[in-house]
């Protein structure tokens, strides 16, 4: 099976919520929507679904056009931020409706039901109410019911959000085991980058209903083909930097200068973005040609084992992400050091213009 879109836009109103599109997905594999809210992620799934149809384009599902059939006849299921349950039906019989409607026997529906049960840990509780649950547990009723329902494609939109955290980092973790041997195409919205990584699969970064790329999400994260995508796959977003190389000499905006090192040298000279993730700023000088800069603190953020420095660059505002508690000023300048073999290097129009083997090791 495979589901493929084939120049597929949506413009609502005058406003395009999806740019023409095409994508392909194939059976058996995860596939992550990755983008801030209002990328186009829940528009793009609608489209995929048969909720809504593209104002163009097609959508081929296992070599048939099914552009323009309606969402019953697609054999899909979606499980929404929200929690979606038949309130006054028991949670045996939400997780049973769809198989119902499919005129499953007696059997096969006691069967499947107890064993969905069984993997999102409701067995205790088919016999209560939806409204009688935590609200962990009614989401996990919704994915119980996607589960039995056998459907060819599977669409998650952000269906943990809503959820506590442990939950939440327990779910990330089951899901792609639960439905690993199904057979069907999953795709699954977020706006965390972290959830793509752990989810595994394949990424689609989306940002302002254009796709900015696809693939296998290690590759997607570690070589961004543009500043676009890179800046979508960091949480916190990754900082950039203007420069201008110029000899063996990097030019920053500010007059500052420093060896243009590592991949730099290779570099034409002109301008460029640099980009780095926030974890690679620090605040101890580690290499001897890690690159020195100078920010003012604005805020400090202490998750714990970790601290999150919010600085200003001279009008440019960067994060940064050091292990520990730091003690520093509010307002004070703060050295910081970046390794030239984290940077990312962007043309000025935002395209990826580092080797491949240079962003793998980042």
């Amino acid at each position: 099976m495979s589901l493929v879109l084939e120049g597929v836009s949506k413009v609502v109103d005058g406003q395009t919520h999806i740019y023409p599109t095409d994508l392909e997905l194939k059976s058996g594999t995860m596939n992550v929507l990755l983008g801030p809210t209002s990328a186009g992620k829940t528009s793009l799934m609608r489209l995929m679904a048969g909720l809504d149809v593209p104002n163009a384009g097609k959508v081929i599902w296992d070599g048939k056009d099914v552009t323009g059939m309606r969402v019953q006849h697609r054999g899909i299921a979606m499980v929404y931020q929200q929690f979606i349950n038949y309130p006054s039906m028991t949670v045996y019989e939400n997780i049973a409706s769809p198989m119902r409607l499919l005129n499953k026997s007696s059997q096969e529906i006691d069967t499947a039901v107890k064993e969905a049960a069984e993997l999102m840990k409701l067995s205790d509780f088919l016999q209560r109410k939806p409204l009688e649950l935590s609200g962990g547990q009614q989401q996990r009723c919704a994915l119980a019911r996607a589960l039995v329902k056998d459907a060819g494609l599977v669409l998650l939109d952000e269906p943990l959000a809503n959820l506590d955290y442990k939950l939440r980092e327990e779910l990330r973790a089951e899901i792609p085991k639960i439905f690993e041997e199904a057979g069907s195409i999953f795709v699954y919205a977020t706006t965390e980058p972290e959830e793509a990584l752990l989810l595994g699969g394949n990424t689609a970064t989306m940002w302002e209903g254009k796709i900015t790329q696809f693939g296998a999400t290690p590759t997607v994260y570690r070589q961004p083909v543009n500043a676009t995508t890179a800046r979508v796959f960091s949480d916190p977003p990754m900082n950039f930097l203007t420069l201008h190389k110029s000899g063996d000499q990097l030019l920053f905006a500010n007059g500052q200068a420093a060896p243009a090192l590592g991949s730099f040298t290779n570099l034409d000279d002109g301008g460029y973005v640099a980009g780095f993730r926030p974890n690679h700023l620090e605040i101890e000088k580690h290499t001897s040609d890690a690159i020195e800069f100078t920010g003012k603190l604005n805020v400090t953020e202490i998750t714990g084992s970790e601290t999150f420095i919010h600085l200003d660059h001279h009008g440019e505002n960067w994060v940064g992400l050091i292990h520990g508690v730091e003690k520093l000023e509010i307002g004070a300048a703060v050295n910081l050091y970046l390794d030239p073999k984290h940077v990312y290097i962007f043309a000025q129009d935002g395209r990826s213009i580092a080797p491949a083997s240079y962003a793998a090791v980042v």
